[in-house]
């Protein structure tokens, strides 16, 4: 099930409506542009950014984000579902995950996510997958990837895609490109 036919259960409250000045977000771009000839357009980024957590909003083509493509994750409230940002456009459905991956794995520096099925469906047999579904924003789901995160960098998430994470977006660039490489 692709994510965007989710409702977001989680409200957002903007500290500023201006965009991202993250250095981070050019090397997202420079990925981005890298994965568009790969053909992975539904793809989310979140980068570590001190107690930050830079990610991509809306379903914009992945190859095709520019600056007023990003959020500054504050902070989130898992309890409350209250999400703190910064940026110009609304998070992504996904975005609560992304935070608590980021804030229960210190290592843990780059997050991306391909919501793929195909690509799901190719690596459920050699990778980690989710067992149950619980709605994509949810505690249940963060709780779930992690789970299958202990001993692996790379996780299928049921009827959605494949969630990889490593200690820098170069690190979890290659990670990616030797996954698809292992398809062949």
């Amino acid at each position: 099930m692709a994510a965007e036919m989710f409702d977001k259960n989680f409200e957002t409250f903007y500290i500023s409506k201006e965009e991202s000045n993250s250095p981070l977000i050019s090397e997202v771009i420079r990925v981005g542009k890298r994965f568009k000839e790969l053909d992975l357009s539904d793809t989310i980024v979140s980068l570590r950014y001190g107690k930050r957590v830079l990610i991509n909003t809306d379903y914009v083509n992945f190859g095709e984000l520019k600056q007023k493509d990003f959020l500054e994750i504050v902070d989130y409230d898992p309890l409350k579902k209250l999400l703190l940002t910064i940026g110009v456009k609304e998070p992504r459905v996904e975005t609560p995950v992304h935070w608590l991956i980021h804030h229960a794995r210190d290592e843990v520096n780059a997050v991306i996510q391909i919501n793929d099925l195909k690509l799901a469906g190719q690596l459920e047999k050699k990778l980690p997958i989710t067992e149950k579904e619980f709605p994509v924003e949810s505690l249940e789901m963060a709780k779930e990837i992690l789970r299958n995160l202990r001993n692996s960098k790379r996780v299928v998430i049921k009827n959605q895609g494949v969630l990889f994470v490593a200690g820098s977006i170069k690190e979890a660039e290659d990670l990616i490109l030797k996954t698809l490489e292992e398809l062949k």
